[in-house]
């Protein structure tokens, strides 16, 4: 009987042997022997071509391509062993892939590898061509037996320490890869309180509007961490194009925008029981609704941006959001009580 620490044992070795480098290219480590069906063909003539020239390689999933071997869609084993055999490809193929493009890395296979619990996935090109399929053996060649569950789960897992621990530097490198990026909240602060002084004259006007600075801009920030941490998870393996990148942006502001409406009315509803009056209230309201839905927008444009730009937004992308988010809210906050005060 195995023990668990015996698999683990078993599983972490051949990891750690496998992936001599986070940072090479995905092209170098992927398989040319994967099974290829045409989306034209019915389950009776894709079987039948798999027997005339079966696949040399370890059959995981079915690829489906088109004339110009854009990939269509994936079709699950099952499907095409018990369907129909007059049934076009087409209507049982799977056509959301995941997929990661030919200038991603091991570390970006990895990571789609352990958030999608995937043993395969293909590799293509700009024009949505597959060029090969990277494979979860790559990174393992201890698991035989891929219906046993629990083994596929401590593979997954230490593919995930095996790229944490990885992506870890000394304290220096560290220091130095993560301190210029936090300059930003720095330099944020900085204006955010030279902001303020500007309004001094509306806050001595309306001492009110001072004490729920922190919590217009703490629920600010904590939508633009929000939308960070979700488009970075998005981003796993993927590099954005500027179409990708605005369609994200038409869909975060309007998620920004029903925040930001739930928010500043709660808010400025307790606002206006407590002051027992509606200027205050008001300037919460559109500053919050104002500052949240910027907020919104921001969080999900910087990881998009940075990594288009090639950069790492893993360490930027919040520092950078939480500043610009800062500014932002504080100025139509304060913009909105000058315009109503004077």
């Amino acid at each position: 009987m195995i023990v668990a620490e015996d698999l683990a044992l078993d599983l972490i070795q051949p990891v750690r042997r496998t992936i001599p480098s986070l940072d090479d290219p995905v092209t170098v480590t992927m398989r040319s022997d994967y099974p290829i069906l045409f989306v034209e063909q019915t389950i009776q003539q894709a079987l039948e071509a798999l027997r005339a020239e079966p696949p040399s390689g370890r059959i995981i999933y079915f690829y489906v391509i088109d004339a110009e071997r854009r990939l269509c869609g994936v079709v699950p084993t099952r499907r095409l062993l018990l369907g129909k055999v007059s049934t076009p490809l087409r209507e049982i193929m799977v056509d959301q892939v995941v997929t990661i493009p030919n200038t991603a890395t091991v570390k970006d296979a990895c990571a789609v590898f352990v958030e999608r619990r995937l043993l395969a996935i293909p590799v293509i090109d700009e024009a949505s061509r597959i060029v090969g399929v990277v494979d979860v053996d790559l990174y393992t060649d201890e698991l035989a037996d891929l219906d046993r569950r629990q083994a596929s789960d401590d593979l997954f897992q230490l593919i995930g320490v095996h790229l944490t621990e990885s992506s870890k530097a000394n304290p220096w490198t560290s220091f130095s890869n993560r301190f210029p990026w936090l300059l930003a909240n720095i330099v944020g602060g900085l204006l955010a309180a030279f902001l303020t002084g500007m309004f001094e004259v509306q806050l001595q006007k309306v001492v009110a509007l001072a004490l729920f600075i922190p919590v217009v801009l703490a629920l600010a920030e904590s939508v633009a961490i929000q939308s960070v941490s979700l488009a970075l998870q998005a981003l796993h393996g993927r590099q954005p194009t500027l179409r990708s990148i605005l369609r994200k942006l038409q869909s975060e502001c309007a998620t920004g925008i029903l925040l930001g409406l739930s928010c500043g009315a709660v808010v400025s509803i307790v606002a206006a029981l407590w002051l027992q009056q509606w200027l205050v209230p008001v300037c919460l309201f559109g500053g919050m609704f104002g500052g949240i839905t910027v907020a919104a927008i921001i969080g999900v444009a910087m990881p998009n941006l940075l990594r288009w730009l090639n950069r790492e937004p893993q360490v930027a992308a919040g520092p950078i959001a939480l500043a610009a988010t800062d500014m932002v809210t504080l100025l139509m906050y304060f913009s909105l009580a000058r315009w109503l005060i004077g």
